[in-house]
C-alpha cells in the first residue's frame, strides 16, 4: 500500500501536472482576486505605494513561498504525506513541547477553512458589479447559496468533479497571465518593481507604510496548503507547476499594477483592479471562471481539514468522531461533524462581514501563526532529520522568523476586526490541547502487568466446563506495546466478578505508526490455540477497522493451519460452525472518589466530557455493536484523603 502510494506520487506526467494545478493553488491561486485592492484600499495612487505593494508581494513569494515551501518544507517528506501532523510525527521524539506548537498551527489552518471560502467565493461574485445593468444586485444572497451548495456535496464525494480542477486551473492561470501581459505592454517599466528598494522605500519611508504588510501578506496565504497536500500530488509535481504558477500570479499583479499607474484616478473609490483589467465584454466569462477557481480553491481546504481532522484524532489529538468513506478513492474522506462546523462558519463570516473588503481586513492572522508554527517543527527537522549543520539552521530560522513575525506584527493590527473569530480558535485549541494531556494523565493510571504468568490460570479457566462459556473467541483491545505485557485492569475482567471462560483469548494491539499507510501485523502465541497477542501496524491516514483486520488475520492463521477452530462440545457448531466472536472494549469513568487540584480536574472533567460527545469506542475502532461487550470501571486519580466522619454510639 505504501509503495503503491509512494509510486504513484513521485511519478511526473501531464495528468499528473493537472491534479496539482487543480488540488494545491487554489487558495494562493486566488489570491489576486483582492490582494491589491487590500494594499491600495482608499490611499492615493502613487509609485510609493504601487511598486513598493508589488516589490513586497514579490519577495514574499520568493521567500515564503518558493525557499521555505517549495524548496525546504517539502523535503519533509513522511512517506509520501505532507502537513503539520505529518511533520509533527517526524520530529516528535525530539522534543515534548513540541505539541504545542503543533496543536497552534492545526488550530489556525482549521480556521482558515472557515475564512478563505467565502473571502474567495465573494471577491469572485462582486464582479458582478462591474457588468452593465448588475451593479446593485446583492451578492450575498449568491455567495451563501454556492457555500451551502458545495457543503452539502460534500457527503457525495468529489472524485467526479475533481477530474474538471486541473483543466479549470489551467484556464484560470492562463486568464491571469493574458490579462496582466495585456496591461504591462501599456506600462512596462512596472516590471522594475521587483527591485527590493520599492519594498524598503514602502515599509520605511511611506506613512505607516510597514502596517500593510498584513495586505501583502494576503498574496501568500495559500503557501502551507502546499505541503498539507504533499500526499496527493508529490513534491516533483509540485515544484514544476509552480514555476508556472508563479509567472502568472506575477503577471497579474503587475498588469493590476500597470493598470492602477495609467488609470487617471487619484484613488481606487471602491473599484477592483482584477476587474478593472478585464476588457468589458469578456467580464461575464472573467467572473465565472473566477467563480469556478474560488469553490476549487474552497473544495481543497475543506478537503484539507478533513484531513486535517482525521489525523489529528488518529494522533490523539481530537475525539473520536464519525468518519465516512463517500467514494472509493483513496484517502478522500468526509466528517460529518467538521462539515457542518465548517459550513456555519462560514455562513457567519460572509452574514457578519458582507463583502470581501470587510474581510481582507480579518484575513491572515490566523495562517501567520501557522506558518510560525511550522517554522519551529521544520528546524527540528532540518537539524535531527536532514542532519544539517546547526549554524545554517539557526540562520535559515532567523531569517523566517523575521519575515513572519514582522507578517504577526502587522497582522494583529486586525484583531479588532476579528475578535469574534478568537473564540472559534480558542475552542480549537482548547479541544486539542484537553484531549491530548487528559489522555496522558489518563495513560499514567494503566499498569501493565506479564501475561504469562497468568496463562496457567487462563488455561485452567478456560477448560473448567464449571462455568459458563461467555464466547468461543474473547478478544481485548489492549494499549500494551510490548508482546508479552497486558493492562491489569483486562486481568481483572477476566477472572474479577463472573469469570469469562472462553475457548480462545485474544489480546490485540493497535499500534499506530509514524508513516501514514502502514497496515501490518504480528502474532504471538503465549500458549497453542488459546492465547494469542496480535499487535496490527495502522498508519496515521488510515481508519481503523479492527474487527475486520481481526478476522482477516483469523482466516490467515487458519489457512496456514496455525490455528484451530474450536468444535463446542455443546454440539451447537453442527448447526453453525461460524466462530463466536465477542470483544470486550473497556471504558473508563470518573470516579466520585477523586478531589482534584484545578488544572487535573479541569482537564479530566473536560475530557470525559468531550469523550461522551464523540464517537464510542466500538464505532472508533470499527467493531459490530453485536459482538461487543462494554465494561465499566472507575479512573482514582487522586483519591479523597480525609473524611470527616464520625461514629455516633447510642
Amino acid at each position: 500500500m505504501e509503495n503503491q502510494k509512494n509510486g504513484v506520487s513521485k511519478k511526473v506526467t501531464m495528468a499528473s501536472l493537472l491534479v496539482a494545478l487543480g488540488i494545491i493553488y487554489g487558495d494562493i491561486g486566488t489570491s489576486p482576486l483582492y490582494v491589491l485592492k487590500a494594499i491600495v484600499g482608499q490611499r492615493e495612487i502613487e509609485e510609493t505605494l504601487i511598486f513598493g505593494g508589488i516589490s513586497c508581494i514579490f519577495w514574499t513569494l520568493v521567500i515564503q513561498t518558493s525557499i521555505k515551501y517549495i524548496w525546504l518544507t517539502l523535503k519533509a517528506d513522511n512517506e509520501g504525506e505532507g502537513g503539520i501532523f505529518s511533520l509533527y510525527a517526524l520530529v516528535r521524539r525530539y522534543g515534548g513541547w513540541l505539541t504545542i506548537p503543533t496543536i497552534l498551527g492545526a488550530t489556525t489552518l482549521l480556521a482558515d477553512g472557515i475564512i478563505t471560502p467565502p473571502i474567495s467565493v465573494a471577491s469572485a461574485v462582486e464582479g458582478l458589479a462591474n457588468v452593465e445593468g448588475m451593479a446593485h444586485i446583492p451578492t450575498v444572497p449568491i455567495v451563501i447559496v454556492i457555500l451551502s451548495l458545495l457543503f452539502f456535496f460534500q457527503r457525495f464525494g468529489t472524485q467526479k468533479v475533481g477530474t474538471v480542477f486541473g483543466p479549470v486551473m489551467v484556464i484560470w492561470f492562463s486568464m491571469l497571465l493574458i490579462l496582466g501581459m495585456s496591461q504591462i505592454v501599456h506600462y512596462p517599466s512596472v516590471i522594475q518593481a521587483i527591485s527590493p528598494h520599492y519594498a524598503y522605500d514602502l515599509l520605511v519611508k511611506y506613512p505607516h507604510g510597514f502596517w500593510l504588510l498584513g495586505a501583502v501578506f494576503l498574496a501568500t496565504t495559500g503557501a502551507e496548503a502546499l505541503y498539507s497536500d504533499l500526499g496527493h500530488c508529490g513534491s516533483k509535481n509540485i515544484r514544476i507547476t509552480w514555476g508556472f504558477v508563479k509567472l502568472c500570479l506575477l503577471a497579474n499583479y503587475m498588469g493590476q499594477a500597470a493598470w492602477l499607474m495609467h488609470q487617471g484616478g487619484v484613488t481606487l473609490d471602491d473599484r477592483n483592479p482584477f476587474y478593472e483589467i478585464m476588457p468589458e465584454w469578456f467580464l461575464i466569462p472573467g467572473i465565472a471562471i473566477a467563480t469556478a477557481a474560488t469553490i476549487i480553491a474552497s473544495q481543497a481546504l475543506i478537503s484539507g481539514s478533513y484531513t486535517l481532522i482525521s489525523e489529528a484524532m488518529n494522533l490523539n489529538f481530537w475525539p473520536r468522531v464519525s468518519v465516512r468513506q463517500p467514494s472509493e478513492t483513496k484517502g478522500q474522506i468526509y466528517i460529518p461533524s467538521v462539515n457542518n462546523i465548517l459550513w456555519a462558519g462560514c455562513i457567519l463570516m460572509i452574514l457578519y462581514f458582507k463583502s470581501s473588503s470587510h474581510m481582507e481586513a480579518a484575513y491572515g492572522f490566523s495562517i501567520t501563526i501557522a506558518m510560525m508554527m511550522t517554522t519551529i517543527l521544520l528546524a527540528f527537522f532540518l537539524l535531527y532529520k536532514l542532519k544539517w549543520n546547526k549554524y545554517l539552521v539557526y540562520g535559515v530560522l532567523m531569517v523566517f522568523s523575521v519575515v513572519e513575525i514582522s507578517f504577526f506584527i502587522a497582522n494583529v493590527a486586525k484583531i479588532k476586526e476579528r475578535w469574534m473569530f478568537l473564540f472559534f480558535e480558542l475552542f480549537i485549541f482548547l479541544v486539542m490541547y484537553v484531549w491530548f494531556y487528559a489522555r496522558k494523565i489518563n495513560n499514567r493510571f494503566t499498569r501493565f502487568t506479564d501475561l504469562g504468568k497468568y496463562a496457567p490460570q487462563i488455561r485452567e479457566l478456560s477448560e473448567d466446563d464449571v462455568i459458563p462459556k461467555f464466547a468461543t473467541h474473547l478478544i481485548y483491545l489492549t494499549k500494551a506495546n510490548h508482546r508479552h505485557e497486558i493492562e491489569e485492569k483486562i486481568i481483572r475482567s477476566i477472572f474479577a466478578k463472573k469469570p469469562k471462560r472462553a475457548d480462545v483469548y485474544w489480546f490485540v494491539h493497535i499500534n499506530r505508526t509514524n508513516h501514514p499507510y502502514t497496515l501490518t501485523y504480528d502474532v504471538t502465541e503465549l500458549v497453542d490455540d488459546k492465547i494469542i497477542k496480535i499487535n496490527i501496524h495502522v498508519g496515521f491516514r488510515i481508519q481503523p477497522r479492527t474487527e475486520l483486520y481481526f478476522k482477516k488475520i483469523v482466516q490467515d492463521l487458519v489457512s496456514n493451519k496455525e490455528l484451530n477452530l474450536h468444535i463446542r462440545p455443546d454440539g451447537s457448531s453442527k448447526y453453525n460452525n461460524e466462530p463466536d466472536f465477542k470483544f470486550v472494549v473497556i471504558e473508563k469513568f470518573l470516579s466520585v472518589e477523586n478531589e482534584f487540584v484545578l488544572r487535573e480536574g479541569l482537564l479530566l472533567n473536560s475530557y470525559f466530557f468531550l469523550k461522551r460527545l464523540g464517537q464510542s469506542d466500538e464505532k472508533a475502532f470499527g467493531l459490530d455493536k453485536s459482538d461487543v461487550a462494554i465494561e465499566q470501571i472507575p479512573l482514582v486519580y487522586q483519591p479523597v484523603n480525609h473524611i470527616s466522619l464520625s461514629r455516633i454510639n447510642h
